[in-house]
This record gives structure tokens, sequence and C-alpha cells, in this order.
């Protein structure tokens, strides 16, 4: 199992590199610099009609004697064009007045008013349109159907690790919330063929359903296996015995997280010291140790060696769970010291996330970043692979 502790760099990369290059990156442009320029406009018409408030009130004052609040008032009359009767009889020079603070306070509430409707309706046109542009590009991500509360924390978490991800959801509320989590989506039903194919099904690389009833879940697999027979499916059960058939539509695996979240319970109370342990490590954000895994690859330190030999614990501080062949699905749980490390192995290790880290550069030579990693896992591989094993035993 493994645990995404750190968040890497996430703001440009993902914005510039993840998310399609200069389209996002315009978007993001838009939203915070083009809006941010017609609200200046606003405020800046706002000032000047302000100025024109005060010269007619200063020019009334002076051309015909009026108090303040009377100039005040005769510009305010003048500009919204109520058309109440002058206070008092205008000089030509009051009445010239009069004209230039109509045209200037009609033409300052125009731009006002233009600018605002182009506040309101562009900016969501243009990001609708962006969005739309940077779904067509997309490629080797991962859709997440549902953005309830398992949908959200996926979605999380998957952000965190720079994984690109498209949501799909109908609901405004949930999609309120994916708005103010800044992720790309779709609008509408996961069981609708087109809204799975605008959301990149044929080019993504793993579909995530965590629709809260298990027959839209069904659907949704069977549509997602059609449109494209190669996807990795993960999809949420609400209730055990609808696995198989979840699995008979087309899921590679099924996770139930009602049970999984019992089991933990129930561990607390038989198991306390496994549960504080457990609780340790998978702490959220804030562990000092985790489970990860580690590639072997041809030229690292550590091929060919046996544990004894690559002193693992010794040099880098990180205890070997298991070791997992590549193309067996037998784990070597609690490997002995004899026990060898070759090319294409990965190793389940509980450390230090640095330590793990300077294992995985140093012993390794692997300098890939979590997001280059999963990209490269071939999840269908392992499936194949664990259902030959298992029809032929």
């Amino acid at each position: 199992m493994v645990v995404i502790s750190n968040a890497l760099i996430f703001n440009l990369y993902y914005e510039l590199i993840i998310n399609g290059g200069p389209t996002f990156f315009m978007n993001r442009f838009y939203n915070d610099i083009i809006d941010n320029i017609i609200a200046l406009r606003i405020s800046i018409a706002l000032s000047v009609l302000v100025i024109v408030f005060f010269i007619g009130s200063v020019g009334y004052h002076f051309i015909e004697g009026m108090n303040f609040f009377d100039g005040f008032y005769m510009t305010f009359i003048t500009i919204t064009t109520i058309g109440f009767a002058e206070l008092t009889n205008l000089s030509p020079a009051g009445r010239v007045l009069t004209m230039i603070i109509f045209v200037m306070g009609i033409g300052v509430i125009s731009y006002i008013a233009s600018q605002t409707t182009q506040l309101i309706f562009e900016s969501e046109i243009f990001r609708k349109r962006a969005m739309k542009k940077q779904l067509e590009k997309m490629e080797q991500h991962y859709i997440v159907a549902g953005y309830g509360r398992i949908g959200h924390r996926i979605a999380e978490v998957l952000e965190e690790a720079n994984i690109p991800i498209v949501v799909i959801e109908n609901r405004e509320s949930s999609i309120e919330r994916i708005r103010d989590d800044r992720l790309l989506y779709v609008e509408g039903n996961a069981q609708d063929e087109e809204i799975l194919k605008e959301a990149g099904i044929e080019r993504a690389k793993g579909l995530i359903c965590t629709l809260s009833r298990d027959q839209d879940n069904v659907f949704v697999t069977l549509i997602g296996r059609e449109l494209n027979p190669d996807i990795f499916i993960l999809v949420r059960t609400n209730q055990h015995q609808n696995t198989k058939k979840i699995l008979r539509a087309g899921a590679n695996k099924v996770i139930s997280p009602y049970e999984i979240g019992a089991d933990r319970m129930a561990n607390v109370i038989l198991r306390p010291n496994v549960d504080q342990f457990m609780n340790r490590i998978l702490g959220g954000t804030t562990q000092d140790h985790v489970f990860d895994e580690i590639k072997i690859f041809e030229g690292s330190e550590l091929a060919g060696k046996t544990l004894a030999e690559a002193e693992i614990r010794q040099k880098y501080f990180v205890v070997i769970i298991a070791i997992i062949p590549e193309d067996k699905e037998d784990i070597r749980f609690n490997p002995g010291s004899d026990d060898q490390i070759t090319v294409g192995d990965s190793l389940i290790v509980l450390g230090d996330v640095d330590r793990i880290e300077h294992l995985r550069e140093e012993g390794c030579e692997d300098f890939r970043t979590l997001e280059e990693r999963v990209s490269k896992h071939d999840f269908m591989k392992h499936i194949k692979s664990h259902q030959t094993n298992t029809q032929s035993a």
C-alpha cells in the first residue's frame, strides 16, 4: 500500500504542464488578471462618476448660487434623468453645465453597466471555452465519477500528487465545490456516454466510480469498459454482495469503504496497539513514517544483491516489509537476509519520508516524481497477470 504523504510541486507545474500548458495557464491568467482589469475599470469609472458629482455640485454653487446640497441634487436628477423640476430657473451658463453633466454622467453609467455585464458573463463563457479545449487535450488522466465525500477525498489526494484528473458531477452544490477546488470537470450524468467521452474516457488511464448507488456504478463501469477496453476501472461499492456483479461488469478493482471503516473501528477494540501503529503510519499529512514502494531498475546499486549485502537498514534506516517480483504475483513478506533483490522487483518499505526518498534516489537511481511513477505503472498488466495465475490455480 502506498501512502501519499508529501504534496509535490503543485501550482505552476500542475497548471502549466499537467493541465495542458499554455491554454490552461492563459485560463488562469484570465481568471486572475483579466477579471481584475475589468474590476479596475469599473473602479475608475466609479471614481469618474464621483468627480462628475463634485463638479456638478461646485458648478451649480458658483454659477447659480446654489448651496452644495442643492447642486448635488441637481446633478443627481440630471444624470438619472428623473425629470423633476429645476430648483431655480437656470442661466445659459447653468444650462450648458447641465448638458455637460448629462453627457458625462450617462456615458460613465453606461460604461459601468457594460463592464459589469462583461465581468459577469464573458469571464464565465471564457472559462467554459478554455475548459472544453483543455479536456480535448487531456490524456493518461483519471476520471472521478461523483464528487461526494469519497470522490472529493480521492481527487484531493490525486491532486496533491500532481495526477491529472477530471471530475464528472451533475449536482449543483458539488459543482460549486469543484470550482472552488479549481479542478477540471464535466457537468452531467456519468451514465451518459457523451459525458464520458467529453471527459476523455477514450484517452484516460483510469476511471474511478464513487457514485452513491451500486447500480449507477455498474452502469458507468459497463459504458466505460465498452468505450475503452484497456482502461483501469476502480469502483466503490456499498454492499459486499455486489462485488462480483461489479467485477463482471468490467471493473478491475472493487472497494467497500464501509467495510474498511468497520474493520478499522473493530481493530480499535480488538488490537488497540496495532491500531495506534496504523494511525501513526496513516495519519494524513502529519505522519513522519509511511509505507511506500520502490522499483529496482537496471544499474541500480541494489540489483543482484541479497538484503544482507545491500545493508538497506544500516545505510538508509528503512525497513523492508515485502518484495514483489515483477512477473510474479507471489509476495515475499518479511524477506530474510538471504533473499535476493533483482531488477524489476518492487520493495515495500516502511520508514521516514526523507530516508525513503534517499534510498530511491541513491540506491535505485530513481529520480522520477510520484506523478511520473504513477503514469508509468501498468495497472492492467498486474490485473491480467493475477487473473491468469488465479485461473491456472
